[in-house]
Formats: C-alpha cells, sequence, structure tokens
C-alpha cells in the first residue's frame, strides 16, 4: 500500500496530491477565480474571501495527513501540470475495511475549469489509484438524481448505476435520495 502523504496520482494533463502549505497562493487564485454558481449543484464563489487566509488554509489542510495515516479520508488537490493552477480537489471516505475494502469518491472542480475533460481525466485516475494503490475493491459515488453532470461523469469514467437511495443524505436540512454508481477492482 502506498504511503499516504507521499501519494501522487499523475495523469495526461494533471498531478492530484495531498494539499501541503506552499499550494496557498494557487489554491486561493482557483477558488476565488470561480465565476458565479452556474447551477444547483455549484456552489460558485464566495461573495466574501477575506476569511479563506494562509492561516484558515493552513488549518483546514492540517488534519489531511492523519485522516490519510489513519486510513478515514483522503483528501488531495487537482493540480494542472501546464501551470500548476489548483483546479479542484477530490477525496475518498473510508466507509469500512475488514472483508469489505469498501469507499465512497467525492470531487469537485472549480467552474473555470468545467467543460474541458478535467472532471473526467481526475475521477477516472483516483479510481484507479484508490483501487490498486489503497487496495479498495469497492467504490461508490453518491450522487444526487437531478445533478445530471456528475451523473454523465459517472457513466463516462466506467461506475455502474446500482440503485437509488430514498432519503439518503441530508442536505439544506432536507433528506435528499441519492444515485449509488460503484466501481469493483478487477
Amino acid at each position: 500500500m502506498v504511503d499516504p502523504t507521499k501519494w501522487e496520482i499523475s495523469t495526461k494533463r494533471l498531478i492530484i496530491r495531498p494539499y501541503c502549505k506552499a499550494d496557498y497562493e494557487q489554491w486561493w487564485q482557483g477558488f476565488n477565480g470561480r465565476k458565479p454558481s452556474q447551477y444547483k449543484f455549484d456552489e460558485g464563489r464566495p461573495r466574501d474571501m477575506s476569511r479563506f487566509t494562509r492561516k484558515w488554509f493552513s488549518k483546514w489542510i492540517s488534519g489531511f495527513e492523519e485522516k490519510a495515516k489513519n486510513d478515514e479520508m483522503y483528501i488531495l488537490g487537482v493540480f494542472r501540470k501546464l501551470d500548476g493552477a489548483a483546479i479542484g480537489k477530490v477525496e475518498l471516505v473510508t466507509i469500512l475495511r475488514h472483508d469489505y475494502q469498501w469507499g465512497m469518491i467525492g470531487y469537485s472542480i472549480n467552474n473555470q475549469y468545467w467543460s474541458r475533460g478535467y472532471g473526467t481525466e481526475c475521477v477516472k485516475a483516483f479510481t484507479e489509484a484508490v483501487l490498486n494503490d489503497l487496495e479498495f475493491h469497492r467504490i461508490e459515488l453518491h450522487i444526487n438524481p437531478e445533478n445530471t453532470p456528475s451523473v454523465r461523469l459517472a457513466h463516462r469514467v466506467g461506475y455502474q448505476l446500482e440503485c437509488k437511495r430514498k432519503e439518503f443524505t441530508k442536505e439544506n436540512g432536507a433528506w435528499q435520495d441519492m444515485l449509488v454508481f460503484y466501481q469493483n477492482s478487477h
């Protein structure tokens, strides 16, 4: 199994790796450069960026390494090879190890980088690395049925639709249905 603090995934155009304190400027530029919300499932650019200081960033990433070492959660930045731009993040939550080796992936690409295939490239590479490097057997994506861009992405990267779980997760104070997509190790 890979050392989660040194884990780096390289694709044709992207580097996916743990954040470090030196990433603050690139992260801030990417986060601050987001356009206003493009649709219901896009947070868009925050109105006030003043709270996202270097100190906040350091605190935000400080627990990531410990969670990875404990095999609880892996949160990695997605950086463009061309110029080092921080274009998003991807995460894996360990649901259950033991006889299951089961986890769930989440992802977000800053909206100014949409429609360039970065999400597909990122999720495909991250899924393969999770299955191979971290030795998971089953990975799930939980997607709101109304989030059609994420549903299309799941299909593009080879996830299979398993079911719709009714009132599965709480979002904005209300229980929401989720589509469950999965991919297993081969």
